[in-house]
C-alpha cells in the first residue's frame, strides 16, 4: 500500500511502507563502492553526497584557520603568526566558510532531498548538476593552491578596493584566490539555472508552488536570490580581475572606484546572508514539524514572510556603507529598509516558537540543533538591529561587535544544517546515527559556540581584523579561545559518530521518524537510483504513487545556450542516463585555465619558467575545457522529463528553453552591473568632463549593422528548419557566424587603432571602462560563434529538420547579445 501524505502536514497511515529498490547494476551503472561511480555520476543523490563531503572538508580547513586566529589572540599582539600571515589567515577563513562551506553544505542536502520532495527522478539537467559540483571542487582546489603562490589574498573576505588591487596585494596567490571565487560563482550560476528549471518544471502533478515542502520552498527562494546576487558578484570580480590581470584602472580610479566596489559587493553580500540562512531556516522548519508532530503554525504567513525577505534583501545593501561619503538622507532611507526587513523575520520566529508551544516535542539530535539554531539566530538578529541604526553603526562598525553578530547569524544558520545532517543521515545512508553521541556533539557545540562568540560582544571595542587589543579585554579573548577549542572538539565527536554509524549503525527504515510527512520518507533508505518505482503525484492533496508508467520524452539540453537537440536513449529502455565523464574533464580544464591566468599581473606575464608554465596551463586548460564541452553536447544522454506535472507558470515552456531564459536573466544582471558601473564612474568623474573612448563612432555603427543582420540570419535559420530546408539552415547559420566574425574583426581593428594612439587598457579610467565592457560583450559573441559552429556542423549532417528547438534556444541567446550591444553603442559611441 502506498502512503498518502501532504507536502508539509497532515498524517496518513502506513508511513513506513517501502517498495523494492531499482538496483544500480540494472542500469550498468558503477556501484557506490567503485571510485568510477563518483567520478562519472550525474545522479542528484550522488552529487548531493559529494557536495556534503567536500564542504565538510572545507569546514575542517577553515576551522583550523579559525583556531590559528584564536591562538594569535591568546595574548595582545600575539606572535604565533606574522602580520601578513595573520591577514591571510583571517581572509582565507572568511572566504572558505562563507563560500566553500556553508552554501555548498546546504546545497548538498538540496541536491539530495529536493527532487525527492518534488516527486522528480532527478534534476532537469543532470550533467549540469555534476558540472556545478566539479567546478565547485576545482575552485576550492584553486583557492588552496593560492597559498603556494607567494601567499593567498590578504585583503579581507570583502576584498575592499583599492586594497585589493595589485599595488597593495601583489602576490599571484591573491589573483588565484579571486579567480577561484570567480570559478565558484560560475558553478553557482550553473546550479541556479538547474534548480530553478527543475523546481518550476519537474514538480509532480498536484504540487503547487504554494504547497511546496518548507525545505524545498526555502531552496526555491534561495536559488532565485543566488541567480541575481552572484551575477552582481561576478561583475565585481570581472572588474577586479581585469585590474589585477590586464592592468585596467577601474578600481584604482580616484573617481569612485572604492565606492563602486562596495556597492557591487554588498548588493551581493547582503542577500548572501539570506542565501546562507534560508536553507537552514527550511531545514529548521522541517525538523520542528517532525519532532513536534505539528504542522507549522501560520505556514502561509511564514512563506509570505520568506518571499518578502527575499525581495527586501536586495534593498538594504547600503547599510554596510554607513561610514562612506553617502549623504545622510540616503543613509536614513537604508536604515528604515534595514529595520523593515527584521519584521518578516519576527513573524517567522514567532511561527516557529508557537509550533513548539502547540506540539509535543521529541528531543532528538536534529531537533536540538534546530532549536539551538533558533536561539542563536534570535541573538544574532537582535544584535544586528543595532548595526542597522546609523548612529550606532558609527560606533560598532569595525569592531568585534560585528564579528560576534555576523557569526551568530551565519554560524547560527550552519547549526541548523548540522541538525539537517543528522535528520537526513538515515535517508542518505540507510543507517541510524548514535543518539548519545549526537547529543554529546550538540552539548559541546552549543557550549563552545557561546563561549567563543558571546565574549566578543563584551570585548566589542577590540578592532576588527587586528590581533592587538587592550589588556582589559584579555579574559574575554582567552575565554573565546577556550570556546573555540571546545567547538573544535565537538566536530571530532560528530565525525566519529558519522563514521561509526555508517559502518556499524542500526539499519534505518524508510521513515525512522514517527511524524515525518514529506515525500522523501516514503521510499527506502537510501532511495532507489531513480527514486520512485511508480509515478509520483500530489493530486488530491496528498503524495501517492500511480503504478501506471508515464510516457517520457528526451531532454537533450546540456548547455546554457540550448545548442543540443534531443538524443535517443542509448540504453534502449526508459531509464535515464546517470553517468558522464565530461563534467569532470571540463572542470579539470577550467582549473588549469584559471591557474594559468594567475601568472599575469597588470598585462605582464611572469618571467622565466613560471611564465611559460602559466601560458601552457592557460592554453592547455582552455582547450581541454572547450573540447570537453563539445563532447558533452554531442554525447548521447537521456534525461527524461515527465509527461505530466505541476508546471505553473511555465507549462508551455520546455526545460531547456526555460533554462536559457533563466541564464539570460542572470546575464542581464551581469551586464546591468557593468553598465551601471560605467555610469557610476562617469558620474563621479563628471559626466560632461568625461572624454569618451573611442573618439570615432563609425566602427561602432558598422558593428551595430553587423549584429542586427546576424540576428536576422538566425531568424532565417529558424524558418528554414521549420520548412525542413537543410541548406537553408546551413546557409543561415553560416551567415550568422560570418557576420559575427566580421564584428570581431572590426572590433579588433578598432582596438588596434586605439592602441596605436596610446589608448591602452590602463591609460585612463575612460579606456578601462570601454575595453572591459565591450570586451565582455565580445566574449559573449565568441561563445555564440562556438555554439553556432556546433549547430552548423549538425545541421550539415541533417539535424534540426522539423525540430527547430535548438536553433530557437540559440536565437534567444544571440538576440540577447545583440540587444546588449544596442545599449553599449550609444553609451560609448554617442553620449
Amino acid at each position: 500500500m502506498t502512503p498518502d501524505i501532504h507536502p508539509d502536514g497532515g498524517y496518513a497511515e502506513d508511513t513506513h511502507s517501502e517498495r523494492p529498490a531499482l538496483t544500480d547494476e540494472a542500469h550498468e551503472f558503477p556501484p557506490k563502492t567503485s571510485i568510477k561511480r563518483w567520478l562519472v555520476t550525474t545522479n542528484h543523490k550522488d552529487v548531493g553526497i559529494l557536495y556534503i563531503v567536500t564542504s565538510l572538508f572545507f569546514l575542517v580547513f577553515g576551522g583550523v584557520l579559525a583556531l590559528l586566529i584564536r591562538l594569535q589572540l591568546w595574548t595582545p599582539g600575539g606572535t604565533i603568526l606574522s602580520g601578513l600571515a595573520y591577514n591571510q589567515t583571517v581572509t582565507a577563513h572568511g572566504l572558505l566558510m562563507v563560500f566553500w562551506f556553508i552554501s555548498p553544505f546546504a546545497f548538498g542536502f538540496a541536491n539530495y532531498v529536493v527532487p525527492l520532495q518534488l516527486g522528480a527522478k532527478d534534476l532537469a539537467f543532470p550533467r549540469l548538476n555534476a558540472l556545478s559540483y566539479w567546478l565547485y571542487l576545482a575552485s576550492g582546489m584553486l583557492f588552496i593552491g593560492s597559498f603556494f603562490m607567494g601567499g593567498t589574498f590578504d585583503g579581507g573576505w570583502t576584498a575592499y578596493a583599492p586594497l585589493s588591487i595589485p599595488a597593495y596585494t601583489p602576490q599571484p596567490g591573491g589573483t588565484a584566490a579571486m579567480l577561484a571565487l570567480t570559478l565558484f560563482t560560475v558553478s553557482v550560476t550553473v546550479s541556479s539555472v538547474n534548480f530553478l528549471t527543475t523546481m518550476h518544471r519537474m514538480r509532480a502533478p498536484g504540487l503547487h508552488l504554494r504547497d511546496l515542502p518548507l525545505f524545498s520552498a526555502s531552496i526555491l527562494l534561495t536559488v532565485w536570490m543566488m541567480l541575481f546576487a552572484f551575477a552582481a558578484l561576478l561583475a565585481a570580480l570581472f572588474i577586479l580581475l581585469s585590474d589585477r590581470i590586464l592592468g585596467t584602472t577601474y578600481l584604482a580610479a580616484n573617481e569612485g572606484g572604492a565606492l563602486l566596489w562596495a556597492h557591487l559587493f554588498w548588493f551581493f553580500g547582503h542577500p548572501e546572508v539570506y542565501i546562507v540562512f534560508f536553507p537552514a531556516l527550511g531545514a529548521m522548519a522541517e525538523a520542528f514539524q517532525t519532532f513536534t508532530g505539528r504542522r507549522l503554525v501560520g505556514r502561509k504567513w511564514f512563506l509570505a514572510a520568506m518571499v518578502l525577505v527575499a525581495v527586501q534583501s536586495f534593498m538594504v545593501w547600503m547599510h554596510h556603507m554607513f561610514l562612506t561619503s553617502i549623504n545622510l538622507p540616503i543613509k536614513t532611507l537604508f536604515m528604515v529598509t534595514t529595520i523593515g526587513i527584521s519584521l518578516p523575520f519576527d513573524l517567522m520566529v514567532f511561527a516557529l516558537i508557537y509550533t513548539l508551544v502547540k506540539g509535543k516535542i521529541q528531543f532528538n539530535t536534529p531537533f536540538l540543533f534546530a532549536f539551538g539554531a533558533l536561539v542563536l539566530f534570535i541573538l544574532g538578529g537582535i544584535t544586528g538591529v543595532f548595526l542597522g541604526a546609523v548612529v550606532l553603526d558609527y560606533e560598532f562598525r569595525g569592531t568585534y561587535w560585528v564579528v560576534a553578530h555576523f557569526h551568530y547569524v551565519m554560524v547560527g544558520g550552519a547549526t541548523a544544517l548540522f541538525g539537517a545532517l543528522y535528520y537526513w543521515f538515515p535517508k542518505m545512508t540507510g543507517r541510524m546515527y548514535d543518539e548519545t553521541l549526537g547529543k554529546l556533539h550538540f552539548a559541546l557545540y552549543f557550549v563552545g559556540f557561546n563561549l567563543l562568540y558571546f565574549p566578543m560582544f563584551l570585548a566589542w571595542e577590540t578592532p576588527r581584523r587586528a590581533f592587538d587589543y587592550e589588556l582589559a579585554f584579555l579574559p574575554w579573548h582567552r575565554l573565546a579561545t577556550v570556546g573555540a577549542f571546545i567547538l573544535g572538539v565537538s566536530f571530532l565527536v560528530m565525525f566519529y559518530n558519522l563514521y561509526r554509524s555508517l559502518t556499524h549503525g542500526e539499519e534505518a527504515a524508510g521513515d525512522p521518524w514517527p511524524y515525518a510527512t514529506t515525500a522523501e520518507w516514503t521510499v527506502a533508505s537510501p532511495p532507489p537510483l531513480e527514486n520512485f518505482d511508480g509515478v509520483p503525484s500530489y493530486e488530491g492533496g496528498a503524495f501517492h504513487l500511480v503504478t501506471e508508467p508515464a510516457a517520457a520524452v528526451a531532454d537533450g539540453g546540456a548547455t546554457t545556450a540550448g545548442a543540443t537537440d534531443a538524443h535517443a536513449n542509448p540504453s534502449g529502455d526508459d531509464h535515464a542516463s546517470h553517468a558522464s565523464i565530461w563534467p569532470l574533464v571540463t572542470s579539470i580544464g577550467a582549473f588549469f585555465a584559471f591557474l594559468g591566468l594567475a601568472g599575469f599581473r597588470e598585462g605582464v606575464l611572469a618571467e622565466g619558467m613560471l611564465g611559460t608554465l602559466a601560458v601552457l596551463s592557460l592554453v592547455g586548460g582552455g582547450t581541454v575545457a572547450f573540447l570537453a564541452l563539445v563532447a558533452m553536447a554531442a554525447e548521447p544522454f537521456y534525461a527524461p522529463e515527465p509527461e505530466r506535472g505541476a508546471r505553473w507558470p511555465f507549462a508551455r515552456v520546455e526545460n531547456t528553453k526555460l533554462g536559457v531564459w533563466i541564464f539570460l536573466a542572470s546575464d542581464v544582471v551581469l551586464f546591468g552591473a557593468l553598465i551601471g558601473a560605467y555610469v557610476f564612474i562617469r558620474t563621479a568623474f563628471g559626466w560632461t568632463a568625461w572624454e569618451p573612448v573611442p573618439h570615432d563612432s563609425l566602427p561602432g555603427l558598422i558593428n551595430t549593422y553587423l549584429l542586427l543582420t546576424s540576428s536576422f540570419a538566425v531568424v532565417l535559420a529558424l524558418a528554414a528548419s521549420q520548412r525542413r530546408n537543410r541548406w537553408g539552415v546551413v546557409v543561415a547559420l553560416a551567415s550568422t557566424i560570418l557576420l559575427a566574425i566580421g564584428f570581431l574583426i572590426n572590433k579588433a581593428l578598432e582596438w588596434q587603432a586605439l592602441f596605436h594612439e596610446g589608448v591602452t587598457l590602463g591609460s585612463s579610467v575612460q579606456a578601462s571602462t570601454f575595453y572591459l565592457t565591450t570586451g565582455l560583450h565580445a566574449a559573449h559573441v565568441i561563445g555564440g560563434i562556438a555554439v553556432a559552429g556546433y549547430l552548423l556542423y549538425r545541421a550539415y549532417h541533417g539535424a534540426y529538420l522539423g525540430d527547430d528547438r535548438p536553433i530557437e534556444y540559440f536565437g534567444l541567446y544571440w538576440h540577447f547579445v545583440d540587444i546588449v550591444w544596442l545599449f553599449l553603442f550609444p553609451l560609448f559611441y554617442i553620449l
